[in-house]
């Protein structure tokens, strides 16, 4: 536990405080903050460890960048008292960093469009092959709208549609994907709707870097496909539901489509419903419903899983 004169002392620079203000309102990347505060890599990293020492804020890598969030020692009762020791000279620089904050909006805006032009004709191929997304998206909303959908995890989150389309019923939002670059379209996209505190993270299907129940509901749209091992993909997600949680996996059924393996890297075509009930049963989910969604060439599936009555005994008795 980081000490109380650790994190006064990491406070005591008018830099360090312009720092937490910002991480307050959105992730950024080391260079992404010295474009903001008009100050060199170097001398930010250097705020920037003395922060990460004291608890105030995480480091995480994504390929050859790092991204900046708050940390865990940035509590609620401690950023308040920052609010109240705001003066003059910290509501100015508070404006000035405002304006310069939009620019990084601008810039990450621009490297994810630039990003979606060079990959649009792939995606747009094979949206064409199924029903329209508005469909797909309707279909998941109005499956998820008898209860909370709390703490929400989405696993290969890509683009962060997801997060876009259920974040407003969340209490919290974390997306992960393997690829920096979606994670960059992702922050944009957050970025162009309005949605702050989401945390977006790199990480791996099957070594997510979650703690055991640390989510209400964990989606898997359009990915399991991409799974070598969709059994294993399906039990750590498991692992992230609490006790009363749900999984939500939006993918095809099964089809013949074998040129999608080589096309669009495809690792699995499509799944039915006697495989899917297996992969929960091993994860101890059992089916909640499924609904099917055909109209073209490939038929959208929204399964639906929740946490089996004897795995939420043992984990009460446990």
């Amino acid at each position: 536990m980081t000490s109380p004169l650790a994190i006064f002392r990491a406070l005591a620079d008018p830099t360090r405080l312009r720092i937490i203000a910002l991480l307050r309102r959105m992730e950024l990347s080391v260079g992404e903050l010295a474009q903001v505060l008009g100050q060199s890599q170097p001398r930010v990293s250097r705020h920037v460890r003395i922060l990460a020492d004291a608890g105030l804020c995480d480091r995480r890598r994504e390929g050859s960048w790092v991204f900046l969030g708050l940390g865990r020692a940035a509590s609620a009762p401690l950023l308040a008292m920052i609010d109240g020791w705001r003066d003059a000279a910290a509501e100015r620089w508070e404006v000035a960093d405002g304006a310069r904050l939009e620019a990084v909006h601008a810039d990450r805006a621009a490297a994810a469009q630039a990003y979606f032009d060079a990959h649009a004709a792939e995606w747009d191929a094979i949206r064409s092959l199924h029903v329209a997304e508005d469909e797909v998206e309707t279909a998941i909303t109005d499956l998820l709208a008898d209860a909370p959908i709390g703490r929400m995890v989405d696993i290969g989150t890509g683009t962060g549609r997801m997060i876009e389309l259920l974040g407003a019923t969340t209490t919290s939002a974390i997306g992960i994907d393997r690829s920096p670059e979606m994670l960059r379209f992702a922050r944009a996209r957050m970025g162009r709707a309005g949605i702050e505190r989401v945390d977006l993270r790199q990480g791996d299907m099957y070594a997510l870097p979650l703690d055991d129940g640390a989510a209400d509901m964990v989606v898997l749209h359009q990915v399991l496909h991409y799974a070598q091992a969709p059994a294993a993909a399906i039990a750590e997600a498991a692992r992230l539901i609490g006790p009363d949680g749900r999984l939500l996996i939006v993918d095809f059924a099964a089809h013949d489509r074998d040129d999608l393996r080589e096309r669009e890297g495809h690792a699995r075509l499509g799944f039915d419903d006697e495989q899917m009930a297996s992969w929960f049963a091993a994860a101890g989910l059992e089916p909640a419903r499924t609904v099917e969604l055909a109209g073209g060439e490939l038929t959208v599936k929204l399964w639906l899983a929740r946490r089996s009555v004897d795995t939420r005994r043992l984990r009460a008795v446990g």
